[in-house]
């Protein structure tokens, strides 16, 4: 079986297709999301900021506890350089694609009218959360915007993206930011630009999920960890610390109030964190030119990964490389910066606030 209809005439859809839909916005992305109780419920309240009154164009539907009736023949699918571990799987039909998630068991089906996540979704709420944020991602690449590696922050017409390699500092440093008074979350992890006069960014909407140097490093996130893990965390090297996976979830709202979160704005700003834990020297903000420094483009440029379909139906290969000509023109009219010199989140927190107050 290598057809879209033969696998789905062994799901039953029924289940997602007699619960009461939910629908997202998300910027000009409009979603409709069906699944049943309490995955819809817990959805709900994740998504609680994006959530609109009109269906969306694209449909997702949810199917806990089903399995595919065939047995698959999977081909693993190639990671990022740098990144380690068997993740995912793939499996190309005619007219679609099956992903599967190697750990979890979650498995995913998708094509051009269809986006469909069965399994353990109940266990796995971060891994389907993700896969409705994929529909917001490929709509937009479809339509010529760049995926960056980056988390991001706005207020009053000016929108500071933050990038950097994994375990840089941009989610405790966005974070730093959101202490800016007015200062409005757009994104943790990725951001969507499109090229314009000033690029227009958009925020997949993903709260943070960080680890705990970056809730002991600010007061206002201590709550997220127990008075006991905070001061067995309190014990720890820097540089131990700072690599320790171990993450939290912190909903926007709850910690920095309603009116808080904003998905879409002006790209104004970008800065490439280059710093370390180990440089002696000073924590410097630098103007630079990213056509000149096509180094830094490699903490900047994200790979669509396996959901992906292009316009023309095929999906992304495994392995594919990325295109940095196409960054360069959709960050041109930005001012990117690079961060260098040792870590110093403080400092760069003053760096943001006169950088948004100035």
């Amino acid at each position: 079986m290598n057809r879209v209809d033969e696998l789905l005439a062994g799901l039953d859809l029924s289940v997602a297709a007699k619960a009461e839909a939910f629908y997202m916005r998300v910027g000009h992305v409009r979603l409709t999301v069906r699944c049943p109780e309490p995955l819809r419920a817990r959805l709900m309240d994740y998504f609680a900021e994006t959530l609109s009154p009109e269906p969306g164009e694209i449909t997702v539907h949810l199917l806990p506890g089903q399995e595919l009736a065939q047995d698959i023949d999977w081909t693993e699918w190639q990671r990022e350089p740098g990144k380690t571990g068997r993740k995912d799987a793939i499996c190309d039909l005619q007219d679609g694609r099956l992903v599967r998630k190697i750990r979890s068991g979650v498995t995913f089906l998708q094509a051009r009218d269809m986006a469909v996540a069965l399994g353990p979704l109940q266990d796995n709420i971060s891994t389907v959360i993700n896969f409705v944020n994929t529909q917001v991602l490929s709509a937009c690449l479809r339509q010529g915007w760049q995926l960056c590696h980056a988390a991001a922050a706005t207020r009053e017409g000016r929108t500071l993206a933050i990038s950097g390699l994994s375990g840089g500092g941009k989610s405790t440093s966005i974070l730093k930011m959101m202490d800016i008074e007015g200062m409005q979350f757009l994104s943790n992890d990725r951001v969507l630009v499109q090229a314009g006069e000033p690029p227009r960014v958009l925020g997949i909407p993903k709260h943070p999920r960080i680890n705990p140097g970056t809730i002991l490093g600010n007061s206002r996130l201590h709550g997220l960890l127990s008075p006991q893990r905070r001061a067995e965390l309190q014990q720890m090297p820097a540089s131990e610390l700072w690599s320790l996976e171990e993450k939290h979830d912190l909903i926007v709202p709850r910690i920095y109030g309603p009116d808080r979160m904003c998905l879409s704005g002006p790209l104004t700003d970008f800065w490439v964190l280059n710093w370390s834990h180990d440089s002696s020297q000073p924590t410097r903000v630098t103007a630079i030119s990213l056509a000149d420094r096509r180094d830094l483009l490699g903490a900047i440029m994200k790979s669509p990964g396996p959901f992906h379909q292009h316009p023309d139906g095929h999906f992304e290969p495994s392995g594919a490389t990325i295109d940095p000509s196409a960054y360069l023109r959709a960050l041109e009219g930005a001012r990117v910066c690079e961060v260098s010199g040792r870590i110093d989140f403080e400092l760069l927190a003053q760096e943001g606030r006169r950088l948004f107050d100035g």
